[in-house]
């Protein structure tokens, strides 16, 4: 469920006076009409939205955003000259999000620039461990509604980890010819992790509501080497980027034909520090390939979308925390993170698949059932049906005799013969495919400002033991 409510106002560019002062203001009207029968929009315009949303993951958010567009002569419309996003928000599960964004194709001639700047406060970091379906999902240890601790609940926490992350970006690409594009960039990405603080998450609650002081997943993964003594606190990584796309969309939000595809290469850095540990041990390499295709059905009432994306590891290794960033040649989204949430498998748990290499695919029809004019401003409402599956491509190596090995010795309290109740062992489970499926309803402004809310649920409870995942966000997913 969630409660929205939207503030629009648009800011038109004065139209030239006619110099036939004959001209009665019928037929000003009917010129005016003539010279803009698609309604284009020109100036400035913006949506407001103080909100009251709800995620699944992340719980109810307050707080207020902006997308401020600027049009021009109103050429180019629906495309945008500038574009200008601010965001301040925070939710009843302790994600923050306070994020600047700007995005032109003009400021530069001939070039696309994208420069974006967030600090992401999350008190509650989703970790369910490594490789999907290797990582046993036990609701019951979590779900404090519906289980005690007789029955088999551990903590609210359990599945939790603290994680604030410092995003600095900059991005630029231009014309190769036709519709080929280059791309580069370069940023840096900060991370400071530790364990959840059951202090400030408890401070005022009753004792019957606080959560217990007990190990989660995260610390049992450091006790058990799974995650390094030089990766468990987080650690700064400034990276560079460059690859190739192609593009021959007719618009860039909700296209109705053509295809966008690209590959690129991202060399990330680790900074040494004595608190962070060792972090020039993970410098690393990745490759990244997207392809996306829109097909008209109908006009450009009806149509069918779909992405197909990989990331992969080529060089080098890069700590956990890390490893459900999905790398992109510009960044539209507050973040981007695979493989599980409303950026790639809607109806999964947040992060539920983390590996070193992946790849994901996402199947839409896009209906636009309605449009409308308020003022000097075009709507439409839309639905899209949808299918969402991923996979592991390159998996974390655990051998299940070593790991009982170093169970044994760092953490002898464990039982051994409930480590079935954390891991498959079978091969065959790191690459079972994870599979969800719903429906979006999309309110748009002027083609560019869009509100979606999403509605998924997973087709294997591994991946989330709740009905359903409802996700209200700016923008269509691709």
């Amino acid at each position: 469920m969630s409660f929205i409510f939207m503030f629009m106002n648009g800011l038109s560019a004065l139209e030239p006076v006619s110099s036939d002062i004959s001209s009665t203001p019928r037929d000003s009207t009917r010129m005016k009409k003539q010279k803009d029968p698609d309604r284009k929009r020109t100036g400035w315009t913006f949506g407001i939205l103080p909100s009251v949303s709800y995620d699944a993951d992340l719980g109810f958010q307050y707080g207020a955003l902006s997308n401020i567009y600027y049009f021009g002569d109103g050429s180019t419309y629906p495309e945008y000259l500038h574009s200008i996003y601010v965001e301040a928000s925070y939710t009843t599960k302790r994600y923050g999000t306070f994020r600047l964004s700007y995005d032109s194709k003009y400021l530069i001639p001939k070039h696309r620039l994208t420069i974006d700047l967030a600090y992401l406060p999350d008190a509650m970091c989703d970790f369910y461990g490594f490789n999907g379906y290797t990582s046993i999902y036990n609701n019951v240890w979590r779900d404090s509604k519906h289980y005690t601790a007789e029955e088999g609940y551990k903590s609210r926490a359990f599945y939790k980890f603290k994680r604030d992350l410092f995003r600095v970006a900059a991005d630029i690409s231009g014309n190769i010819g036709g519709n080929w594009y280059w791309h580069g960039g370069v940023g840096m990405l900060g991370y400071l992790i530790n364990s959840v603080d059951l202090d400030m998450l408890n401070k005022g609650k009753k004792p019957d509501k606080q959560l217990p002081y007990i190990d989660g997943l995260y610390e049992k993964y450091i006790q058990w080497d799974l995650i390094g003594e030089n990766e468990r606190h987080g650690g700064f990584h400034p990276y560079v980027r460059g690859g190739i796309s192609y593009d021959s969309r007719d618009r860039q939000t909700n296209p109705t034909h053509g295809i966008y595809t690209d590959a690129f290469l991202t060399y990330t850095a680790g900074f040494n520090s004595q608190k962070f540990g060792h972090q020039a041990d993970f410098n690393n390499l990745r490759f990244n390939f997207t392809f996306r295709h829109y097909v008209p059905i109908y006009k450009d009432y009806i149509s069918f979308a779909y992405r197909l994306a990989a990331q992969v590891s080529a060089a080098g290794k890069s700590p956990f925390y890390m490893n459900n960033y999905w790398n992109t040649l510009y960044i539209q989204r507050v973040l981007y993170e695979g493989m599980g949430g409303g950026n790639t498998l809607r109806g999964l748990l947040r992060n539920r698949v983390l590996s070193n290499g992946f790849a994901f695919a996402n199947i839409e029809f896009r209906f636009k059932v309605a449009k409308f004019h308020v003022k000097k401003e075009n709507f439409y409402i839309g639905l899209n049906p949808f299918l969402d599956a991923g996979m592991v491509l390159q998996p974390y190596d655990i051998d299940e005799n070593r790991l009982r090995e170093t169970i044994a010795r760092n953490d002898p309290d464990f039982d051994l013969n409930t480590l079935g109740d954390y891991f498959n062992f079978d091969r065959k489970a790191i690459y079972r495919p994870h599979l969800a499926a719903g429906i979006g309803l999309k309110a748009a402004m002027n083609d560019n400002f869009v509100l979606s809310v999403d509605w998924a649920i997973p087709f294997n409870k591994q991946d989330n033991a709740g009905w359903a995942n409802f996700y209200v966000k700016i923008g269509y997913m691709f």
